[in-house]
């Protein structure tokens, strides 16, 4: 497990900027995928979350990659990914996103509970 767990974790922060990306430049692609209300105001909010989507996959990078260990962005990174599973199930609970965000929910609990992980295994 352990062998797998750094190109997991890799893999986890690229697909984190790639999506982040997509949901940057073209927040109604996302909206619509999980049947979120398309307006000025809820693309211009996808498109922030983009773009932080995008900052923390690169801060995860650069974490795992740093010649220093860097447990504070690793943790930080893991409560972005905790913090987007709440808003993402929230949203559903509401009624804002369809229950096909479950899946985008599942994913951010998955990978910031990896992300605990990871800082866990790290050499003290």
């Amino acid at each position: 497990m352990k062998k797998l767990l750094h190109p997991v974790v890799l893999m986890i922060s690229i697909a984190t900027i790639v999506s982040g990306a997509v949901q940057l430049v073209n927040p109604a692609f996302v909206l619509g995928f999980i049947e979120g209300d398309i307006n000025p105001a809820s693309k211009h909010f996808f498109a922030i979350v983009g773009m932080f989507m995008v900052l923390f996959g690169g801060l995860m990078i650069h974490a795992i990659y740093s010649a220093k260990p860097q447990p504070s962005a690793i943790l930080w990174s893991a409560f972005q990914k905790l913090g987007a599973f709440a808003a993402v199930s929230l949203g559903i609970i509401k009624g804002i996103f369809s229950i096909l965000a479950i899946g985008v929910a599942g994913f951010d609990l998955f990978s910031g509970l990896l992300f605990l992980y990871y800082l866990r295994s790290m050499p003290k």
